[in-house]
């Protein structure tokens, strides 16, 4: 594992985090990229693997409906016995069995065409909703990747200031003992020290959390992320204009299309509702045998025998009066395909909100990065002014403690920031429904070889 704040420090300083980064590696863990750990989620994640069991399971639905246009057949078969006792002693008997297969063929029912093709939407929505849920896994997988590097980068940190503050602890006592300094530089240093020391420790427990998310995730124990390559180059924002990524969402986002597909099905549904008054027409058949034997029957020439018969023909059937179910059915429909139009337009406004919010984060990131930058290099060179004034007399311990103090936090903050950047460039794909899984292999390019 590497860490961009180990490059950016001091040199006296990359000791501590260099250490920091073997202790996080130890058991010989090796590194693994952003990709690799998805592909890892993809098998293990549950929330991923139940939408794509359920988008799988939808192909199958929609086979059902279209069972709905196929010819259908039946086998059925009967058999019987009776017997009659007259007075007088006379008796008589029946056997019968019977065959039949019975056929059907639709040939226009428009309600079953209407089902067909609400069948073909739900296909599709599922399709989207598979979609939406890779999007959700690769922005889980990423922030918790780099949570653990930006949690790696606090700690380390924090093990800098604290031995930043140690050094001044040292020195102050030593000046307080040859009498060039008061107890209160050694004092300050104590307490700065103590605080550390706390910090150190949370940051510790932070990190201990998040890589225990990470590893949850993608079902793996020890993870150990490859860190961002230096010197850190983030790539821009393309395209460059928030309208630009609001028009993409109109098209392609999972939720417009899931809210488009909604307002197909409850038009077809009204289709359904309307189809109630008009006609169905059927080809139907019916091939019958029959075996009867027994002295209550005989044929045409006094014997019991078999008996075949075969039929098609046309079967029509025109609703006339059902109580006015099917005009208070239509009229629910178009309630609900309004509704569902309305639907849309929600889903528009929110995802076009979502994305201008999301462009806005990164630009905003972006910006702090680019000031964090400019701060670091400033606040390098008020901590070597400041620890040559205390050489020389005119600056006191709690000067440099500031100081460093100022470098540490400001270094880790921009490590933090370009974390944030990249993932909220992920969110912002998401937010406009470009995001794909080539987006992750590309992020790869950023980390470490």
């Amino acid at each position: 594992m590497s860490s961009p704040l180990l490059r950016i420090l001091p040199s006296p300083l990359r000791p501590v985090a260099l250490a920091l980064t073997l202790l996080l590696a130890a058991g010989g863990a090796q590194a693994q990229s952003l990709s690799a750990l998805y592909d890892a989620a993809r098998a293990y994640d549950a929330t991923y693997l139940a939408a794509r069991s359920l988008a799988d399971s939808a192909q199958y639905r929609a086979a059902q409906a279209d069972a709905l246009r196929l010819p259908s057949a039946a086998l059925t078969g009967s058999a019987s016995k009776a017997e009659t006792n007259a007075p007088g002693g006379n008796s008589t008997s029946l056997d019968n069995q019977t065959l039949s297969l019975d056929g059907s063929f639709p040939l226009y029912n428009k309600t079953n065409a209407a089902t067909i093709s609400q069948a073909e939407r739900a296909l599709e929505l599922s399709k989207a909703d598979l979609e939406a849920a890779e999007q959700d896994l690769i922005v889980r997988v990423a922030q918790a990747y780099f949570d653990v590097l930006a949690a790696t980068d606090t700690l380390a940190a924090a093990l800098t200031g604290k031995r930043f503050i140690n050094e001044q602890l040292a020195s102050a006592k030593r000046n307080f003992e040859v009498g060039t300094a008061t107890i209160t530089d050694t004092r300050e240093a104590q307490a700065r020290f103590d605080l550390a020391t706390a910090r150190e420790l949370v940051a510790d427990n932070d990190l201990r959390t998040k890589r225990t998310v990470l590893d949850q995730l993608v079902g793996r124990s020890a993870v150990a992320p490859k860190g961002l390559a230096l010197p850190v180059k983030l790539p821009p924002v393309v395209p460059a204009t928030a309208d630009e990524w609001v028009n993409a969402a109109a098209e392609r986002h999972p939720t417009i299309r899931r809210a488009r597909l909604g307002q197909d099905v409850a038009r077809l549904e009204t289709e359904k509702a309307r189809a109630g008054h008009l006609p169905t027409l059927s080809m139907v058949g019916r091939l019958q045998g029959s075996n009867s034997h027994g002295s209550a029957i005989t044929d045409a020439f006094g014997r019991p025998g078999t008996s075949r018969t075969a039929s098609v023909g046309l079967q029509f059937n025109l609703p006339l009066f059902a109580g006015y179910s099917v005009q208070n059915r239509v009229k629910e429909t178009l309630v609900l395909e309004d509704k569902a139009r309305n639907d849309l337009d929600a889903a528009r406004r929110g995802v076009a909100l979502g994305t201008r919010s999301a462009f806005l984060g990164v630009q905003s990131l972006q910006a702090q990065v680019s000031a964090l930058e400019a701060a670091e290099s400033s606040t390098k060179l008020a901590l070597e002014a400041t620890q040559l004034g205390y050489k020389v007399g005119v600056r006191v311990n709690l000067d440099v403690l500031n100081a460093q103090s100022q470098l540490v936090d400001t270094q880790r903050d921009l490590a933090k920031a370009r974390y944030d950047v990249i993932v909220t460039a992920l969110k912002l794909r998401q937010a406009s429904g470009l995001l794909q899984p080539q987006d992750v292999k590309a992020l790869d390019t950023l980390l470490l070889p």
